[in-house]
């Protein structure tokens, strides 16, 4: 007997906290892609490195905001009986594809600086610093539209972090510009440029990092197994708790399973309070749980916890 969750109910999914930002991620998307080609007309027009490579990191704002809003839509169909969580997992594997996409523009940007140091080109200083400005103002309207929801979802924290980084890089840009306008050194073109390519990888790193801790279904962070273990042995009716496990589905989505040793204890009943002092306890509302008769033996397989 198991508790914890049904397979093909007809209720849906439950809601995952990125579906509920879908609109302010189209709005993002509709903001960056406006400036996206007025920055890169106005690199190639003023012949500035710096501005290309914030559009190249545009870019990768763009498409990250885009594959978290697909992952987010595709994230909300109900589970079958062959895709029994449904497609949740889609908004992680969308977190590691930006940060993949992220390091390659890393790359780009590094390759392409390092070539001007050895051949500097001539810089418009004044179209460059003003389509900087508009890139930083359409930067901030992205920050303001994803910020609430990025310590909700990795999905949406993949796509905050890549518009804030941009905020970052349109900052550089600007200085770079000022400084090209007031003194004509135009090394400050491909510094900036590596300056943008060097804030794009700790994000980068973090990010796919996080991502692959829970593909790997490692136990979520913050979350202390042996105090669940506590708090289960806790109930009296309770003598044995092995097998047991945690791992998250998406953002937001703990999952945890064990095997329960109970006594004369109603099944039922126990069951109901122990699910209750996991939710309460540990936020984790989706729980299975195996009871399991004291004489029967434990199983043999090493325990984790």
């Amino acid at each position: 007997m198991g508790a914890g969750h049904t397979v093909g109910h007809t209720a849906g999914p439950p809601a995952t906290v990125g579906g509920a930002y879908r609109r302010r991620m189209l709005l993002t998307i509709a903001v960056t892609g406006t400036v996206l080609v007025l920055q890169v007309v106005g690199g190639l027009l003023s012949g500035s490195l710096a501005l290309l490579a914030d559009s190249g990191h545009m870019l990768t704002d763009l498409s990250g905001v885009t594959l978290a809003l697909v992952a987010v839509q595709v994230a909300q169909r109900s589970p079958t009986l062959r895709r029994t969580f449904g497609h949740y997992r889609l908004e992680i594997l969308a977190a590691l594809a930006n940060s993949a996409l992220l390091i390659g523009v890393f790359a780009w940007v590094a390759y392409q600086a390092v070539r001007r140091f050895g051949q500097p080109a001539e810089v418009r200083g004044g179209l460059m610093l003003t389509v900087a400005l508009v890139g930083l103002a359409a930067n901030l309207v992205g920050v303001a539209l994803l910020r609430s929801g990025k310590d909700h979802s990795l999905n949406l924290r993949g796509a905050y972090l890549e518009v804030l980084g941009d905020a970052l890089g349109s900052v550089a840009a600007i200085a770079a510009a000022v400084v090209i306008q007031l003194t004509g050194w135009q090394y400050a073109d491909p510094i900036a440029s590596l300056l943008i390519g060097v804030m794009i990888l700790p994000r980068a790193y973090l990010l796919g990092r996080d991502a692959l801790h829970v593909l790997l279904e490692a136990t979520p962070r913050g979350l202390d197994l042996a105090a669940v273990r506590t708090h289960l042995l806790a109930d009296p009716a309770v003598r044995e708790v092995h097998d047991l496990h945690a791992w998250t589905i998406t953002s937001g989505m703990p999952v945890l399973t064990a095997h329960v040793v109970t006594g004369d204890a109603d099944p039922a009943d126990l069951l109901t309070r122990l699910r209750r002092c996991a939710a309460d306890h540990f936020a984790i509302a989706h729980t299975t749980l195996q009871p399991e008769p004291a004489t029967t033996p434990l199983c043999t397989v090493p325990v984790h916890v």
